[in-house]
């Protein structure tokens, strides 16, 4: 740390600091000759001599006390500063000053300052060629201005390469418009390649552009305006500068470089100097420093340089801070470390704890202690060699980790512990009828399982297959399966699953390396029988990691899962006891050996009446309940359920009919809450408009113990009166005369009948007399009004197929009945749809009729089976109408006949058609109608037999 004593203040130590004077010499070190030439800013007289006392402080912590004397202003001290001068700066002729034509170079992120060199970077060849001319012919100096930020862009997002990209694509006018008007005239000092360093001297103006390739332009010399050297307020600013440069030179070595470099250049400072030396070597930003730079008035200057090295001791504090916490916490956690490591040693040595991986060893066989006995050998053997091979291993090794995971998967699963199965058949029928309604051919098979099981006193695995379409319960039937059995419930789902290790884990070499899922099943179930739901089982993928279908026969095979093979764990486990339950939508997507290994239970779907109950009984209660609404509340019409079901939810499941539910509810909700804001807000207004009055009436309750009260007597007493004008007030004979009497206190003690308290009314003190008749009468008016509000409120809110549009929409299907009695030619056909099924017609019309005319003309988007259906059906029919009608038998031979399908939009495909297709093509021939209730399906042969329709028949 550097110290500045002034000799006129420092009188009582000049006697203890005169033993350490040094001579000139010993100004070598370049941060005590630059804060020596700084002294001579603070004294006050320039002819007077003074001396001056620095201090440095020294690596071994003893300061070095330096003695500098300075001269008064004379032709001595003027002949030594142009020595100085000269030896700091290169001579050169003629002089920097008379250049007035120079060569502009871009300085692309800060200004030079006089006395700091700075290298650049120079692209354009022309310009390095000119440089290097310039050094030759002995005139080694250039103008250096600051370049101009881009139009419209921020400098801080444009990286360093790419601004230098734009610096040298920059040419002639363009380069001249986007320099800074003040820069600095820099020497020349080395050449190296393209690289080009740069000393400054003395600030510039540009003038104007002499020539553009390379660019150059004619300056001005600027000079700093005069200054009093002698003011007050320019040495307290030097001061404090000089004082801000101190603490920064004692915490950053850095800027002692630049202090070092700068009084190479420039032989003393001065104030000017001073506030260029301040600005260069902080970090402000380039436009800050500009601004210092094109300042001419030094006290400015210095200010604005003042305000740029406070800066930047704000940021070392805030790096000094940053460096201090960061070295505690590390210092801080070694300690913590080092204490951790001599406390275990302690305790080791004194046998208070074991090392870790003993205590580890102790751990797996503390978890394995409870299933010893049903634990298979083979599995025993195993973990025992495990726990061998632990302790001999390094903690610090992979292969210990290796061995530690795998240790504490196999004492994980609980080998031999079953859960107690429910073998009631009554209650298993109560659980499974709580939670579906419908699903008799599922619920008959689990009761089919309990019975075998409570007939042979054990119970086995067994694989189920749930199929059907979406939203009829597969995978909630699942769970309740479970808690009819009284069994732990595990699902995950196989809906494009591509990857065997899922299904058979990974070996133990992989890094990561996991055991499968039903590995993964048994720890989280903790015991050997769950019931375990693989859900989409017909969505099995198939990618480059293997084929999941084919390692599912194996989990899924009863023969073989009692010893199932996990790759990483590699020891056979027994799923013999498993229950296996698993969906599906389509039961063709699933291949067919594993197909071959499951029960396949279909689930069609649910009829209108099963939907009614399901969504009465199930949906309508939980959606409720959800919704925190009342049973009391809202009541929705078995019409409105009806119509709900009929037009708006037509598939298979009940999905849909309970987001439809949900949607309903949701809206009776915010119906209620607006309702219940809008009476508080009624209620409110009706309470404040009831006439003022003008005292409060207070009703208390006494207890009368000693108070014998008949039965069907009213004693009313008044207990107090100040005056008979307010007794008379309250009679209500006179109100007029009451202004100047007050009824100070009136109490009313009432006792009703069968009643053990006397109610008291206390009317407080007010100005004007009080009539209690018309107290009583307002809280009667303020009773009535919130019990109509709260009637108000009870109110249910009817949903009906009337108003079912409003809350959702309009309805998505629309009857298909078109016919109220269907004409001649019109059939009625029934066809397989996404939703489960649906009607449509099949109309036929006579076009044209002649002799030799015959033929069939298709419409309605028809699949080519169905086409074929149409061809058959036309020469199926023309054999019927021979046989039934043998005068009429040339009809189809002589007549065209069309035959459409409405929905023409709706592709139609499929053979059951075709005994539809007869019918109304023999309606046309015999001139007669089908009956209005009638529909049919069926593929007929072309000999007439109709086959059975798959799925049904």
């Amino acid at each position: 740390m550097l110290k500045l004593l002034s000799s006129s203040s420092s009188s009582c130590l000049h006697g203890q600091l005169h033993s350490l004077r040094r001579g000139p010499t010993e100004l070598a070190s370049p941060v005590l000759r630059v804060l020596g030439s700084l002294t001579r800013l603070t004294r006050p007289t320039p002819n007077s001599a003074r001396q001056a006392f620095f201090c440095s402080d020294r690596s071994d912590g003893s300061d070095q006390v330096v003695e500098i004397e300075f001269k008064g202003a004379g032709a001595e001290a003027e002949a030594e500063a142009e020595s100085k001068s000269s030896s700091a700066i290169v001579s050169t002729n003629p002089r920097p000053e008379d250049y007035l034509t120079v060569l502009a170079l871009p300085l692309p992120h800060r200004p030079l300052f006089p006395g700091f060199y700075m290298p650049i970077y120079v692209k354009d060849p022309k310009l390095l060629a000119a440089l290097q001319e310039s050094r030759k012919r002995q005139a080694p100096y250039a103008g250096a201005f600051l370049l101009k930020d881009e139009p419209g862009t921020d400098p801080s997002l444009v990286s360093g390469s790419e601004t230098d990209k734009n610096i040298h694509d920059l040419k002639g006018k363009e380069l001249f418009n986007r320099l800074h008007e003040v820069g600095t005239l820099a020497q020349i000092s080395s050449i190296q390649g393209d690289q080009v360093v740069l000393i400054g001297h003395r600030r510039l103006r540009i003038t104007e552009m002499v020539d553009e390739d390379p660019l150059t332009v004619k300056v001005d010399h600027l000079k700093d305006k005069p200054y009093n050297k002698d003011d007050d307020v320019i040495k307290a600013t030097s001061f404090e500068v000089i004082s801000t440069l101190r603490d920064v030179l004692k915490t950053s070595s850095l800027w002692r470089d630049h202090v070092q470099t700068y009084t190479q250049h420039i032989g003393d400072f001065n104030f000017p100097r001073l506030a260029d030396f301040g600005a260069a070597i902080s970090g402000a930003n380039k436009l800050q420093c500009q601004k210092v730079l094109e300042e001419l008035d030094v006290y400015k200057r210095l200010e604005l340089t003042l305000e740029l090295v406070k800066k930047e001791i704000e940021i070392s504090k805030i790096q000094e801070s940053i460096a201090k916490a960061i070295e505690e916490k590390i210092s801080g956690e070694q300690r913590r470390y080092l204490l951790n490591e001599q406390l275990k040693a302690i305790k080791k040595e004194l046998g208070l704890e074991t090392d870790d991986k003993t205590a580890l060893s102790e751990k797996f066989r503390e978890r394995l202690e409870p299933n010893r006995e049903n634990c298979p050998p083979h599995v025993l053997q195993v973990i025992e060699e495990e726990l061998t091979k632990l302790q001999l291993l390094e903690a610090s090794s992979s292969e210990f980790n290796v061995t530690r995971n795998y240790l504490d998967w196999l004492t994980s699963i609980p080998w031999g512990n079953y859960s107690d199965e429910n073998f009631d058949v009554l209650r298993a029928q109560k659980i499974l009828d709580e939670d579906h309604y419908g699903l008799n051919d599922v619920k008959e098979r689990i009761l089919e399982f309990i019975a075998v099981g409570k007939l042979r006193g054990i119970s086995q695995g067994k694989i189920i297959c749930l199929s059907g379409p979406p939203g009829v319960g597969k995978t909630s039937i699942g769970r309740s399966i479970a808690r009819a059995l009284n069994r732990n419930f595990f699902r995950f789902s196989v809906g494009g699953l591509s990857d065997v290790a899922e299904i058979k884990g990974h070996r133990r070499t992989y890094i990561g390396a996991m055991p499968g899922k039903m590995v993964q099943c048994l720890k989280n179930v903790g015991t050997a029988n769950p019931l375990v739901l693989i859900d989409e089982i017909d969505k099995l993928g198939r990618g480059h990691a293997g084929d999941p279908a084919s390692a599912l026969l194996e989990l899924l095979d009863p023969e073989q899962n009692a010893n199932f093979l996990d790759h990483y764990l590699d020891v056979p486990i027994d799923l013999s006891k498993v229950l296996f339950v698993c969906t599906a939508n389509v039961v063709e997507m699933i291949p067919n050996p594993l197909l071959d290994r499951m029960e396949v239970i279909s689930i069609a779907g649910y009829i209108t009446d099963e939907k009614m109950h399901i969504a009465r009984d199930y949906l309508e209660k939980t959606t409720r309940e959800a919704c925190g609404i009342k049973p009391e509340q809202v009541e929705v019409t078995d019409a409105a359920l009806l119509a709900l079901i009929e037009n708006y939810c037509r598939e298979a499941g009940v999905r849909n009919l309970q987001k439809h539910i949900e949607k309903i509810y949701r809206k009776i909700a915010l119906q209620l809450v607006r309702q219940g804001a809008s009476d508080e807000a009624a209620v409110a207004d009706q309470i404040q408009s009831l006439p003022d009055r003008p005292a409060a009436v207070e009703v208390q309750l006494v207890d009368t113990d000693e108070t014998q009260v008949e039965d069907d007597k009213l004693d009313q007493k008044v207990v107090s009166s100040k005056n008979q004008t307010a007794a008379e007030s309250l009679e209500g004979n006179d109100h007029d005369h009451s202004s100047e009497t007050s009824a100070e206190e009136v109490t009313i003690q009432m006792a009703l009948p069968d009643e053990p308290a006397v109610v008291e009314v206390q009317v407080a003190d007010t100005d004007e007399p009080v009539d209690s008749k018309l107290y009583l009468q307002d809280a009667k008016e303020t009773e009535k009004i919130q019990e109509g509000e709260a009637t108000k409120t009870v109110e249910k809110v009817l949903v009906d197929s009337s108003n079912l549009a409003d809350f959702v929409g309009k309805p998505v299907f629309h009857a298909e009945r078109i016919y109220d009695q269907t004409p001649i030619g019109v059939v009625m056909g029934l066809a397989w749809t996404a939703m489960g099924g649906s009607t449509l017609y099949i109309e036929t019309t006579q076009i044209e009729e002649a002799e030799g005319k015959g033929a069939l003309h298709v419409t309605g988007q028809l699949g080519d089976v169905m086409k074929e259906s149409a061809q058959i059906a036309h020469t199926v029919a023309r054999a019927i109408l021979l046989d039934k009608d043998p005068d009429n038998h040339t009809f189809f031979a002589n007549s065209k006949l069309h035959l459409h399908v409405p929905a023409g939009a709706t592709p139609k495909d499929g053979p059951s058609a075709g005994c539809t297709m007869i019918t109304s093509m023999l309606s046309v021939a015999m001139k007669k109608p089908i009956k209005r209730d009638l529909a049919m399906t069926g593929e007929v042969t072309l000999t007439g037999r109709i086959l059975p329709i798959g799925g049904v028949c």
